[in-house]
């Protein structure tokens, strides 16, 4: 029994890490086009002065 509900345990676990890694990958993919949105539109930006949009 006790082997059973470890592997159960451990499939748990396995399943958690690999929604959290989903997650994780699309919230790098949404930060990666706001990220290019901001620097397209800040580089088309009218005027002669070019800054960036971020403050770092």
């Amino acid at each position: 029994m006790v082997p059973l509900l470890l592997v159960l345990l451990l499939a748990l676990i396995l399943f958690g890490a690999g929604f959290a890694v989903k997650i994780l990958w699309w919230i790098a993919i949404a930060v990666l086009v706001i990220w290019l949105l901001g620097f397209l539109f800040r580089s088309a930006g009218t005027g002669g002065k070019r800054g960036r949009w971020y403050r770092w």
